[in-house]
């Protein structure tokens, strides 16, 4: 079993670098990759000197960009770290984060007030760190009022549909338009490849899009895409997983998957098993490994 797809606190995740190795270790895993959002910062963690792993360690990152003026993420496998850090640099360095955390927070809570959500801005909790998502602390306070719920409707499910389908949707009004942030998805994939990388794209039915699979057609057409990350939670279900697989293969594309872990952030999500039925193989990823 593999899982090349988990976060730790080196962007989004809860949990460090020892605890995701320990983890991984006592699920017996072949292959992982920590893959935290634009760095590479969590390879340099000393966890790595104590043998606390004994499968093999793909250095890999997960990369946001935009296509079509959706937020969009592009993961990195077998990637110079050095070289993706410098480049992250010029977008995602402690200082824009902080920037982009502030602004991200004051347009978020603009967009309540239009549309009457009521909230305690005083009890919403201060992020951890620049990279932590500040609409999931704004999110949280907002849906301790059961009077949102009915105005909010199916964003009530979870941060996920809420995040996908309102703040990333450019046709939402909720749009929150993290765009004017992100790099584009050619220059993205341009730099995972100088630096000796490959680019496939994260979670396509992640993103819920109308038409996912014109969506990846649309992409390719403008950007060399390596592969898809066909196994992941948001795939598993009606079919999805095997749609991602059969389009890889016909079009000579790499498979990837993984739990995307997140920690508490996720909580239903368990490393190496997703919500319970991932357990991918280490078969999808022999031929590019």
């Amino acid at each position: 079993m593999i899982d090349i797809h988990m976060h730790t606190i080196y962007s989004d995740g809860d949990k460090t670098v020892e605890e995701i190795l320990k983890m991984c270790e006592a699920k017996k895993l072949e292959y992982i990759s920590i893959t935290d959002h634009d760095t590479c910062k969590q390879y340099q963690d000393e966890a790595f000197q104590k043998n606390l792993f004994s499968g093999k360690i793909i250095k890999g990152s997960e990369l946001h960009a935009v296509f079509q003026k959706r937020n969009i993420e592009i993961l990195a496998y077998h990637v110079d770290t050095d070289m993706i850090d410098n480049w992250c640099q010029k977008y995602y360095s402690e200082e824009k984060l902080k920037e982009q955390q502030m602004i991200c927070y004051q347009r978020l809570l603009d967009i309540c007030d239009k549309h009457g959500i009521v909230y305690d801005e005083s009890k919403i909790r201060k992020p951890k760190t620049a990279s932590e998502y500040v609409e999931r602390a704004i999110y949280e306070e907002v849906m301790t009022h059961k009077e949102n719920h009915l105005v909010l409707g199916e964003f009530t499910q979870s941060f996920g549909i809420f995040f996908r389908k309102g703040l990333a949707n450019p046709e939402s009004s909720y749009f929150m338009n993290h765009v004017e942030f992100r790099p584009s998805y050619k220059e993205v994939i341009d730099i995972i490849h100088k630096a000796g990388g490959k680019a496939f794209l994260a979670h396509p039915f992640e993103y819920r899009i109308p038409d996912t699979m014109k969506f990846i057609e649309d992409l390719r057409k403008e950007a060399e895409l390596d592969g898809i990350e066909c196994f992941h939670p948001s795939s598993v279900d009606d079919d999805k997983k095997d749609i991602l697989v059969a389009y890889a293969k016909e079009n000579h594309l790499y498979i990837s998957g993984g739990s995307d872990y997140h920690g508490t952030p996720k909580p239903d999500i368990e490393i190496g098993i997703g919500r319970g039925n991932l357990n991918i193989s280490k078969e999808i990823i022999e031929e590019w490994v």
